[in-house]
């Protein structure tokens, strides 16, 4: 939980700071300011996008210092969500491939988190 949550706080953080960045490692192609049309609002949906993502982070790190388990619980099903909406983008052609990949890390995170629990919640039941 603490590693994700300092990822999406450092792609917040990224962002915010340098969106093309972002924007290029996520596959889609960056568009200079200057050539930007009237109306484009990339800019300010990945800027509420990144500040998300950087609280985000920030609550999953303090869940993990306060081995807060309920919170975890409660990413599971939303993480596996969130890998299917991203995922279903790809496929109907909504996002570029590179996306899949935020997909994929949404995914394998739930999987990972759920498994864990499992793991310490039947370790915890064989000591008892």
């Amino acid at each position: 939980m603490a590693v994700f949550g300092v990822l999406a706080a450092a792609l917040g953080v990224v962002g915010l700071v340098a969106p093309d960045a972002l924007l290029t490692v996520m596959g889609f192609a960056p568009v200079p300011r200057g050539e930007r049309a009237d109306g484009d609002h990339t800019l300010v949906f990945l800027t509420a996008s990144s500040m998300a993502a950087l609280n985000m982070g920030v609550y999953y790190v303090l869940a993990a210092l306060a081995d807060w388990k309920p919170f975890f619980r409660w990413t599971v099903p939303f993480r596996l969500l969130t890998c299917a909406v991203f995922t279903l983008a790809v496929v109907t052609g909504r996002a570029p491939a590179g996306f899949l990949g935020v997909g994929l890390w949404e995914g394998l995170g739930a999987v990972v988190t759920g498994a864990a629990l499992r793991y310490e919640r039947r370790a915890a039941a064989a000591t008892e």
